[in-house]
């Protein structure tokens, strides 16, 4: 097994936040997407708390002018903390205040044109640097799956993916893996292809929304090849790193909740409501309404 202390320690995460959230239009209009809540929280912070709990220091924001609140939601807001304080809303207050982050360790970058994942990537490039970074999608709530990407990366460093099993009809959705060998666990990625036709597609290994990057990745976003949809892929880019750099897929163990469409919004709160076990037994009692 390879040393943890051979590889840069992964420190830094982009969150790609520019997007427009037209399928919940007209909620999305005047608030951005990742601030809607599943549970008692927004989108955008289960994926900063997923971040900080696998160890990253440095949260890289690629957003747009409008989507100010996403930075305002994770400063210190000292009026409202104070009101709290001297109600002795101690149990509030201590989750208001576990939403902040330290100073300095929030960055914004923007992205004028909405020109595909790959182009949201690429815009952070100046402020990743020379280092290995992750990428958290907010669409997707996967509880503690970048901790399992790190701790992969730990033991064979290079690149790590978070995938896992669709079906095939459903293959064109999705960045598909061509697979070297597999553990059951951990495949080796031989290379990708974006959202490929079912029977083009090959294999029924797909990407979500979960990355490890070394930033030579950033050499061929530059180039601002177009692909599947008319975009920058992403998945274009990563995989021109396959054969130079070591490449994984991890399969993420636990449960993924795309909360990229209305019913998977729902389906989140749903899952999150019966999670919750001061309301659970309510959740279930409405739940039981529609039976």
């Amino acid at each position: 097994m390879t040393n943890a202390s051979n590889f840069k320690r992964v420190r830094k995460a982009v969150f790609p936040v520019a997007g427009l959230g037209t399928r919940f239009l007209p909620a999305t209009k005047a608030i951005p997407k990742e601030m809607l809540t599943v549970g008692e929280q927004p989108l955008i912070q289960h994926a900063i708390e997923e971040a900080r709990e696998a160890g990253i220091e440095e949260f890289i924001f690629v957003t747009s002018p409008s989507k100010e609140s996403l930075i305002t939601h994770f400063k210190k807001h000292e009026e409202l903390e104070s009101t709290l304080e001297k109600k002795n809303k101690t149990a509030i207050l201590s989750k208001l205040r576990a939403s902040n982050l330290p100073d300095g360790a929030l960055k914004t970058t923007y992205q004028n044109d909405p020109l595909g994942l790959g182009h949201a990537v690429w815009c952070a490039r100046e402020l990743v640097g020379d280092e290995p970074f992750a990428i958290l999608l907010p669409d997707e709530l996967n509880k503690g799956c970048l901790g399992q990407l790190v701790e992969a990366y730990e033991k064979v460093g290079g690149n790590v993916i978070a995938v896992m099993d669709v079906a095939r009809e459903d293959t064109s959705k999705y960045g598909i893996l061509d697979i070297g060998s597999d553990d059951g666990n951990m495949v080796s990625v031989k290379g990708l292809v974006e959202k490929p036709k079912p029977e083009n597609a090959p294999s029924t290994l797909s990407i979500i929304g979960r990355y490890i990057l070394q930033p030579e990745v950033f050499d061929y976003l530059s180039a601002f090849e177009r692909g599947a949809g008319d975009e920058i892929q992403l998945t274009d880019s990563m995989a021109k790193l396959i054969g130079k750099q070591p490449f994984h897929g991890l399969r993420y163990r636990g449960e993924r909740l795309d909360c990229g469409s209305r019913l998977g919004f729902i389906e989140a709160n749903i899952s999150y409501g019966l999670a919750d076990p001061e309301i659970a037994n309510d959740v279930r009692k409405i739940l039981d309404k529609f039976r």
